[in-house]
């Protein structure tokens, strides 16, 4: 068996799962939403919802608007399991709305920190299509709504680190064989010299969960977007290519090998798993697939997988609550039924 060879960084879905752009704006004629009372609240939520539910924009039809008080502790944190919303906007959920797209491609807060926050997600690394998207939702709302703007500081927000472009460009990142070499400390050390930031699997304060990592901008003043895009770009492509020569000398490594046949096993057969074992689990394989162990597994199937087997989300789709050890028996048969429906060779002989 030999290594895989990566010729190119057109496609990168071996290291990069998602993109995420998301745009912080306030409307002119009122305070911060830390200044508003519940009912200003409301006002403020009705508004934008108004806007773009009543919008002449092609796709105003295919949102829908969840009032986010009227939401079960576990529809709630499901939404922050599958991105569409930050941990803390679910804190506090009085005087709060979401704006969601049928495909939860686009979701738009309204009163978390900020009084709206657009927010863009495309598959693999799609920074101009996840901009460009985010960049027309922003120009639709700001033609009725009016945004909080300065000719000297740009959009103004409740945070001054948000002031500017208000603009937050994030890339979702498997980096495995990163984690495992020790690199992720002197890295992060790093990227905070260049303006950016790398954070745990839901973003500030959390941690990574199956060494997925956000990567993002962290300077939004005195530059433009698309420089901050750019400059994402090229970091994250110094990532992958980091990543990958990582995964080059761990190849031939019988332990890291070992590990990657014992998750694949153990994923097959479980009876019970919890989701720190599942998260564990799914991203060896994942790392197995990125280095040509498994060839036919699809890796967006184990992207579905990273959201899916989440305890809130798992119980949202199941349609009730479930205990601990109810959840760790489904989640174990949700994995080996998404396995079974992946035609994977026999394992092949290990060449010196």
């Amino acid at each position: 068996m030999t290594a895989k060879k990566y010729d190119t960084l057109k496609d990168v879905s071996d290291v990069v799962i998602s993109t995420r752009i998301r745009f912080a704006r306030n409307l002119k004629d009122y305070p911060f939403p830390c200044r508003l009372g519940n009912e200003k609240k409301c006002k403020v939520a009705n508004i934008v919802k108004e806007t773009v539910l009543d919008g002449h924009s092609a796709i105003s039809d295919k949102f829908k608007y969840i009032q986010m008080s009227e939401l079960t502790q576990e529809e709630a944190v499901s939404l922050v399991e599958r991105h569409l919303v930050s941990p803390e906007f679910i804190s506090d959920r009085q005087g709060r709305g979401l704006l969601l797209l049928d495909d939860e491609s686009v979701s738009v807060m309204i009163n978390e920190e900020d009084h709206i926050r657009i927010q863009v997600i495309k598959q693999n690394m799609d920074l101009n299509g996840a901009y460009e998207l985010a960049d027309k939702i922003d120009t639709l709302l700001d033609e009725q709504l009016n945004f909080a703007f300065n000719d000297k500081l740009g959009y103004l927000t409740q945070c001054p680190t948000n002031i500017g472009t208000g603009m937050r460009a994030s890339l979702m990142m498997h980096l495995p064989a990163l984690k495992e070499s020790g690199a992720m400390g002197k890295i992060s050390a790093s990227l905070s010299k260049l303006g950016l930031a790398i954070r745990g699997t839901y973003g500030e304060g959390t941690e990574p969960r199956g060494a997925v990592y956000q990567l993002s901008n962290q300077v939004t003043l005195g530059i433009s977007e698309q420089e901050a895009i750019n400059n994402l770009r090229d970091i994250a492509n110094q990532l992958i290519t980091q990543e990958r020569a990582a995964r080059e000398s761990l190849y031939k490594n019988i332990n890291i090998l070992d590990n990657i046949y014992r998750s694949y096993g153990i994923l097959q057969y479980a009876k019970l798993m919890s989701n720190d074992e599942c998260m564990k689990l799914l991203s060896n394989l994942r790392f197995g697939v990125e280095m040509g162990i498994f060839e036919n597994i699809d890796i967006s199937t184990i992207n579905r997988l990273f959201i899916e087997i989440q305890p809130a989300t798992l119980m949202k789709n199941i349609g009730k609550k479930l205990s601990p050890i109810e959840r760790d028996g489904i989640r174990a048969e949700l994995v080996r039924t998404a396995l079974l429906q992946q035609k994977v060779p026999a394992n092949r002989r290990l060449e010196d």
